[in-house]
């Protein structure tokens, strides 16, 4: 079994130990060792062994009955001696998440009764997964609130975080949030006097290093209740890039913070009704054109300067008539998009008048869509019913 360094230090950052086994795949076990291993919804640490003068790379880490297997970018051989250095960025960020986690984890059962199932560290976030008492899939936004400003005052409190192995008589009698999943070697982890679970992952040594706790959003998942959170530098920097997308937005809209959103609300019913009315003038430059070509109760014509919308809307407009076939087009990326539409009184399969020309689509006899490649399926369609 590998002696887990971790256990005893989690700031621990660099190491010597000897290889005392390898096997395939690139894998590789110390006797002991500073590197995590991926468990409990923890990820592994990355790093480096130097070997000699050889630097080697840990790309996962893995246990396995208690030995903890290193995979490497390169051979090694059993009885080398280790120089093991890992990385304490991202060993830090996964002690702020799985920290973070526990304090949201402990103020949602004693808050809420929220009961967690599951963790996961994300690359740039976390999700807790719990269920409530009653059913609940989801908590308010006032409940929300709450919970984020109960754990950041004792995140703010910078209480000692301790973490030990009881004897089997201590463990009995400790007021655990849940039970351990495994029977032997138990480890406890204690945040102030508000959470105490078993876990066997790395920590900071006080809550205040954890940083601010942001709770992104809170969903149903598969039944229950899922959290996505961040915490730490992960919370300092979606603070930044937020208050910068605010601060842009509401110099675009040439307000501040406080009067951003009504301005922006302004601003896109503008846009709102200068496209209506756009589309609008679009549909009547339709219909004079159409009006201005009608031959008998025929409205042919490709329409450059329309979309779909327009055509949709002309098409309705004029089939009021009950006798009126209209046969229409407009640009479509390399070639055309139609619409053929027929009034109640019109007797022409208008799905059947489309694949006649050779354009794809189909519809009901009353009204068919499609496109074609060539642009003159108006004119093809129009000189059959003449």
């Amino acid at each position: 079994m590998t002696e887990r360094l971790y256990y005893d230090d989690a700031y621990l950052t660099e190491f010597d130990g000897e290889i005392v086994a390898v096997k395939p795949g690139g894998w590789a076990a110390l006797d002991r060792s500073a590197f995590y291993p991926t468990s409990g919804g923890q990820p592994f640490d990355t790093g480096t062994w130097k070997i000699g003068e050889r630097i080697l790379h840990i790309t996962d880490v893995e246990v396995e009955d208690g030995t903890v297997w290193h995979r490497l970018d390169g051979p090694v051989s059993v009885g080398e001696s280790v120089y093991g250095k890992i990385d304490w960025a991202r060993r830090f960020d996964h002690m702020q998440q799985h920290a973070g986690d526990h304090m949201l984890a402990g103020a949602a059962l004693q808050m809420f009764g929220g009961v967690t199932i599951g963790l996961h560290l994300g690359r740039e976030n976390s999700t807790i997964d719990m269920t409530l008492p009653d059913g609940r899939t989801h908590l308010t936004p006032e409940e929300i609130a709450a919970l984020e400003d109960t754990v950041n005052r004792r995140v703010q409190q910078d209480d000692p975080i301790r973490c030990w192995f009881p004897t089997p008589e201590e463990l009995e009698i400790l007021p655990a949030r849940k039970k351990p999943t495994v029977t032997e070697h138990v480890r406890i982890v204690v945040m102030g006097d508000y959470e105490m679970v078993p876990c066997g992952g790395t920590h900071p040594s006080t809550t205040g290093q954890i940083g601010p706790i942001k709770i992104l959003s809170c969903t149903p998942s598969r039944g229950n209740m899922r959290l996505c959170f961040v915490a730490g530098m992960r919370a300092v920097t979606l603070f930044r890039k937020a208050y910068q997308c605010a601060g842009d937005m509401a110099a675009a809209v040439s307000a501040n913070f406080d009067s951003a959103l009504e301005a922006l609300k302004r601003e896109r019913e503008a846009a709102m009704a200068q496209r209506k009315d756009l589309k609008d003038r679009l549909v009547l430059a339709a219909l004079d054109v159409l009006n201005a070509g009608k031959r008998g109760n025929v409205y042919a014509a490709h329409l450059p300067f329309a979309d779909h919308d327009t055509l949709l809307k002309a098409a309705s407009e004029l089939t009021k008539e009950p006798e009126a076939i209209v046969l229409l087009s407009c640009p479509k990326g390399e070639g055309q998009m139609l619409v053929f539409a027929r009034g109640r009184g019109a007797k022409q399969d208008m799905a059947q008048l489309l694949r006649s020309t050779g354009a794809r689509g189909g519809g009901k006899p009353d009204m068919a869509q499609g496109s074609a490649a060539e642009g003159d399926a108006v004119a093809k369609a129009a000189a059959s019913l003449r």
